[in-house]
């Protein structure tokens, strides 16, 4: 009869044990580790206030011994997307959609190719089309997002991703995402907070994108939000129709009471860009404990877009930051982030 008995006197269970913690370990995601001593979680970053105020609230919000200790289930950090995480300038990402998708609509109806503001859309007259009115962009934005089935955006929004290019990198909306951001986003979730978009522009459109680009699962992305209304498909199956009905506006004041109807808590950290994020870093604020509240400042117009009003940078319409918004972040003890002194790179390609 053979022995089953392992050779040389090791102990069976215990060799059991070993092969078993081995096949464990092996299956294992890695643990992530916060960074420490010479490890740089931001290396996009030039040292100066705007870096250290981040590795400084991390550092206190996660010691266990320091008197600013947030435990990990209120760990939230709330970014706008739009100016914050990627490029705005010139135009709104999803406006751009809105306007890419205005022939195939017009192909499906042609009556709109008689109709304003389809008909000067489709002229392609850049400087007619700028100056189009906002109810008349509400209107295209209505005639693009709503009428088709959740699943049927997700895809045609898929498709536009994949195929549409910035006109001045010539690369697709995707790789424009701030890299220094996108460490700031990985720095905090690596020590145990939640990272959260809430952005004025479609929760919809940014849900289809978030996880790939951000690694933010599209449940914590909050954004404006039109109604939608159950049905069922031809072949009977149970579907959701966008309908031309705003259910949620997340600008502006709208952000905050977002973020209160969809997290159910306040965030301890705030990112923005612009006047619509302000009532968002004054809600965060205004909670007890450590908070950080930064705006980003696009003051680079060589790497990226110079605009303002404050510091003397050139009026827009498209991401406005205000003196006044300057000034109360002054006030307020909020960091400004220049993207040219604080900013060692802004895109990954670059």
């Amino acid at each position: 009869m053979t022995s089953t008995r392992p050779p040389s006197g090791i102990d069976r269970r215990a060799l059991l044990a070993t092969a078993t913690l081995s096949a464990l370990f092996a299956t294992a995601r890695p643990l992530v580790r916060p960074a420490r001593g010479d490890d740089d979680p931001l290396p996009s970053w030039n040292a100066g206030p705007a870096k250290q105020a981040i590795l400084d609230f991390v550092r206190e919000t996660t010691d266990r011994a320091s008197a600013k200790f947030v435990p990990p289930e209120q760990r939230i950090a709330a970014f706008d997307q739009d100016g914050t995480l990627w490029v705005e300038h010139p135009m709104y990402s999803q406006m751009r959609y809105c306007f890419d998708r205005v022939p195939a609509l017009a192909a499906q109806q042609p009556a709109l190719k008689h109709v304003e503001p389809f008909k000067t859309i489709l002229s392609g007259d850049s400087k007619a089309i700028a100056g189009l009115p906002g109810p008349e962009l509400e209107k295209v934005i209505v005639a693009t997002l709503t009428g088709m089935t959740t699943d049927a955006f997700a895809a045609q929004v898929k498709q536009w991703l994949a195929t549409a290019r910035d006109p001045r990198w010539k690369r697709a909306y995707t790789d424009l995402t701030y890299q220094p951001m996108q460490e700031v986003m990985r720095y905090f979730r690596a020590n145990g907070y939640r990272t959260f978009i809430v952005t004025g522009f479609g929760q919809d459109f940014v849900r289809v994108y978030a996880q790939q680009i951000y690694d933010i699962p599209p449940e914590q992305v909050i954004g404006s939000a039109l109604a939608v209304e159950y049905g069922y498909a031809k072949d009977g199956r149970p579907v959701l129709i966008k309908a031309p009905k705003l259910m949620l506006y997340d600008d502006n004041a709208g952000k905050p009471e977002g973020i209160h109807l969809m997290i159910g808590r306040r965030p301890c950290a705030a990112f923005g860009n612009s006047t619509g994020d302000r009532q968002m870093l004054e809600y965060t604020g205004a909670g007890d404990g450590a908070r950080l509240m930064m705006l980003v400042l696009h003051d680079d117009g060589e790497r990226e877009y110079a605009y303002g009003p404050a510091q003397s940078l050139p009026d827009t319409k498209v991401g406005t930051f205000t003196p006044a918004l300057y000034d109360e972040a002054k006030k307020n003890g909020w960091t400004v982030i220049s993207m040219k002194s604080d900013w060692k790179r802004i895109f990954a390609f670059a």
